[in-house]
């Protein structure tokens, strides 16, 4: 008799949730897809009975609930948004933005999200990053009458994100902020163009997978176990591709959506808006040079044992043919 886990269960769930979300003609329908993902969720965070656990399982819950609860005041209150959401005041749409924002950690609703990030296995992170971002966002795609409450936050996320990881040892904290920063970069092309953020979610959750499974593989939760963990030359240059990838450097795929938003802003003439993001961009490059740079820098000690097993050359390529993706669609283009 064929067997189904409960973590199988609770992945399907999620999945399908998010599909609700997506096809929903109706705001209720929204409301009753982004409940059934976070119920979904919760019970994946269960790896360890353990304090961490719990406690990141209650925080996770609440910020739901609440943002949940705006969102559904806000449809109840409105009876017209069942309508045409054009009816609706714009304080309320701002609300539902707001909620939104609430559940996807931006600035300035973000402390809950670097909490909870820091107490979950690195499976978790991925998911938590990635695939938790979509149904939000895609209800947030639908309330385009308020840009100026929208530019700010994710402005705001931008400027929260660079600066808050410079001062972290923990890479799940550095990720986190991270992933702050890349949520103002997909949000802020959301009332300008409806197409660039689901290309930058999907290269953005491509590089968020390897590099996750890599940090998984190598046990590495800090950067001073960087240079114990990471063995051979090969390890080296594949964390240091994936690093420069998610920092949005030119010959990598992660400059490719970066280039697609400045494109987008550029053509609504947000000017002041992409030199923020510049600007922000960079200071998140700093902190992804500054876990390269001791890794480069420092010799270390390989012994014997460690060589043969260690050296994952179908990752690498993987790694290497994904990243460098970028250069070899310019040149198909070219030709």
């Amino acid at each position: 008799m064929f067997k189904i886990s409960t973590k199988m269960i609770m992945i399907i769930t999620t999945m399908m949730s998010t599909i609700i979300v997506l096809s929903s003609e109706n705001w209720f329908s929204m409301w009753m897809g982004l409940e059934i993902n976070m119920m979904s969720f919760i019970p994946m965070m269960e790896k360890e009975k353990n304090m961490l656990s719990s406690e990141s399982k209650m925080i996770y819950f609440i910020i739901q609930s609440m943002a949940s609860m705006i969102f559904m005041f806000m449809i109840i209150m409105n009876p017209m948004i069942m309508i045409k959401e054009n009816l609706i005041n714009n304080m309320s749409m701002t609300m539902i933005t707001l909620s939104m924002g609430m559940k996807l950690g931006m600035a300035p609703m973000h402390l809950w999200f670097i909490n909870i990030m820091k107490k979950l296995k690195w499976n978790n992170c991925m998911i938590l990053m990635t695939w938790q971002k979509i149904a939000p966002l895609y209800v947030m795609s639908n309330t385009l009458s308020n840009n100026n409450i929208m530019t700010v936050m994710s402005i705001m996320s931008a400027m929260i994100g660079a600066i808050g990881g410079i001062n972290q040892t923990s890479i799940k904290s550095i990720m986190a902020y991270s992933s702050i920063n890349h949520l103002g970069w997909i949000t802020i092309c959301l009332s300008h163009d409806n197409e660039t953020w689901m290309k930058y979610l999907i290269i953005y959750s491509m590089m968020i997978f390897i590099m996750t499974k890599f940090m998984e593989k190598k046990s590495i939760n800090f950067i001073n176990q960087m240079n114990i963990n990471l063995k051979t030359k090969t390890e080296k240059m594949n964390f240091m591709i994936m690093m420069l990838s998610l920092g949005g450097l030119p010959p990598f795929i992660g400059f490719l959506p970066k280039w697609l938003v400045i494109q987008s802003l550029m053509n609504n003439d947000c000017k002041i808006s992409i030199l923020i993001l510049m600007m922000s961009s960079m200071i998140t490059l700093f902190y992804y040079m500054r876990m390269i740079t001791p890794m480069l820098m420092m010799n270390n000690y390989i012994n014997k044992w460690n060589i043969k097993s260690k050296n994952m050359k179908t990752t690498t390529l993987i790694n290497f043919l994904i990243n460098m993706m970028l250069p070899i669609t310019m040149i198909i283009n070219m030709t």
